[in-house]
């Protein structure tokens, strides 16, 4: 289905948003910093390197400079590198610009966000990097082909709302920004073999049911339990009553959902705990799942149980509860896996300080650590099947 868009500009403005402008607010939204920055560098001025399979390429520099930058775009030639990925040369960019999901927001965002790039983001004159892609791999007119297998271009249905469906509203609202600006799916979305997104949007059964990102799992969204001011916290701060955000995901919450009003949220929420699909707990052929925990108990309260607690539940709002933790119950393990051979640190935001959870590679084996996940994904209820030693081995030199 076509999710229903509406303009909802009183949305926008709430809170803090008094001080930010339409066109940085949806920067925000849209996490365009987090891509277009170098560590170190000047904000959007590119440079930020992605590893694909085919090479490794870099952001451009999407600041007002003139020569470096796009200061020589016209609003069509923005428009037509957001919302179709095709540069004001015509070469078209590689789909790692989230530009299947941008091509969902409105003209009013568009043109929000142009003014914002023109007018307020001081131009820097740091020149693009040349991608790292063999010379047989780097052509890019297929990429006009892929475009126009997976981009679609017309502008969904606009469907009038009655202003006290609050449900309708914020449904309207989550989905557009989870689908669009968000660009969620680009991380939690399985990819097909062209690296396309296997959905796009909430017509899809496997849109937002979990993908490998940079060695960590994201997990699904399609079956939160937690109730929603729980799940909001999670957005605004990276951690909440029982759980905390790590990996790759810090960093969106760092660069974009802190700063989304109150009512963003509760739109996003909505939206997510709409899907409502608990998947049943996998189990084995035979019907029951097979652990041998004793030894990850006994390492498990050597190493975890001072913060995480016996019962695994963790201390509200700074330690995450091991129970029901979506990390925990992954169908894939890596995610967890990573996190107790690097560590985790939760995301800084405004008004709120990071914790860490010190990184066990150098202290555990692999055998140990294997344990420990078998013990922590076998106990408290989370019944996912148990891992292997080469799920943690093979990790352990992913991260080398």
């Amino acid at each position: 289905m076509k999710q229903i868009i509406i303009a909802l500009g009183c949305l926008i403005y709430v809170g803090n948003a008094a001080a930010t402008s339409v066109g940085e607010y949806m920067a925000r939204a849209s996490d365009c910093v987090a891509c277009h920055t170098a560590q170190g560098g000047q904000p959007m001025a590119g440079g930020k390197k992605f590893s694909t399979p085919v090479g490794d390429i870099y952001a451009t520099n999407i600041t007002p400079d003139k020569t470096a930058g796009i200061g020589n775009y016209s609003y069509e030639d923005f428009e037509k590198a957001v919302r179709q990925g095709i540069a004001k040369d015509g070469h078209a960019l590689y789909p790692a610009m989230p530009y299947p999901s941008y091509a969902k927001m409105t003209d009013a965002d568009i043109h929000s966000l142009y003014d914002y790039f023109m007018k307020e983001v001081p131009p820097s004159d740091v020149k693009n990097k040349d991608n790292d892609i063999p010379w047989l791999l780097s052509a890019r007119w297929p990429l006009h082909v892929w475009n126009w297998l997976y981009v679609d271009k017309t502008q969904p249905e606009t469907k009038a709302i009655q202003p006290d469906d609050k449900n309708a509203i914020l449904l309207s609202r989550g989905a557009y920004l989870v689908e669009g600006p968000g660009h969620c799916g680009a991380c939690h979305t399985p990819r097909g073999v062209t690296m396309q997104e296997k959905g796009y949007d909430a017509s899809s059964d496997v849109y937002l049911s979990g993908a490998m990102i940079d060695g960590w799992y994201a997990p699904s969204l399609r079956d939160i339990t937690m109730p929603s001011e729980e799940l909001k916290d999670l957005l605004r701060m990276g951690r909440s009553q029982h759980s905390a955000i790590s990996g790759p995901m810090s960093e969106v919450v760092t660069q974009s959902t802190q700063y989304l009003t109150d009512s963003d949220l509760d739109a996003i929420s909505y939206y997510l705990l709409n899907f409502n699909h608990r998947n049943p707990t996998p189990v084995a052929t035979d019907g029951s799942i097979v652990y041998s925990p004793t030894d990850g108990k006994i390492l498990y309260s050597m190493y975890c149980s001072t913060c995480h607690g016996d019962d695994g539940k963790g201390k509200d709002f700074t330690v995450p509860s091991l129970a029901n933790n979506s990390v925990v119950t992954a169908k894939d393990p890596s995610s967890l896996i990573s996190v107790i051979n690097q560590g985790a640190e939760t995301p800084q935001t405004q008004g709120n300080i990071s914790f860490k959870m010190p990184a066990y590679k150098e202290i555990m084996s692999a055998d140990e650590m294997t344990n420990v996940v078998n013990y922590v994904r076998g106990t408290w209820g989370n019944g996912a099947p148990q891992v292997k030693k080469d799920d943690v081995a093979n990790m352990e030199d992913a991260a080398k």
